[in-house]
Order: C-alpha cells, then sequence, then structure tokens
C-alpha cells in the first residue's frame, strides 16, 4: 500500500519495511506511516508507528525512518534482544 502512495523502502538495517505518506482514504487522519518487520532475538517482529504531523520544515519521512531506528534499539533493550538477529 505504501509504494501507492511514494513509499521509500527502509534501509535494509531496520528490516522489510517502507515509509510514506498517505493523504487519502481511511488513513489520512494518521498520514505519516512507517512500518517494519524485523529480527529480533531469532523471532521476527512488527514495529507500525503513524504520526498525524510533523512539525513544519521537517522532512517526515526521514524523522520517521530515525524514529524506526529508535524504536527498534529500544524493543531491543526492553525485550533483551538484538535487532537484526
Amino acid at each position: 500500500m505504501y509504494a501507492r502512495h511514494g513509499g521509500i523502502r527502509l534501509p535494509t538495517d531496520l528490516g522489510d519495511g517502507m515509509a510514506a505518506k498517505v493523504t487519502q482514504g481511511p488513513l489520512g487522519d494518521q498520514p505519516y506511516r512507517v512500518s517494519a518487520k524485523f529480527r529480533c532475538g531469532g523471532k521476527e517482529r512488527m514495529i507500525d508507528i503513524y504520526l498525524t504531523r510533523v512539525a513544519e520544515g521537517r522532512d517526515g519521512i526521514k524523522d520517521l525512518v530515525e524514529l524506526m531506528r529508535v524504536a527498534q534499539k529500544r524493543y531491543g533493550e526492553v525485550y533483551r534482544c538484538t535487532p537484526g538477529s
């Protein structure tokens, strides 16, 4: 779905995922979206992040990619696993 809205693929170190700004349809209330399927401790995991808006002048997609990086790192800390393994 993200590809239809000009989404970008996430860097490979974040797993299999995309980020996009979806402004049409039922998802338009939270248009900034990033999803990633990644491995942590030998198990497949999934994180989805949705934002209503980003600060003016910011690159929302770039910020979402970095937010996913932080979320996966934090996931690994909380669940004592290494993202990407």
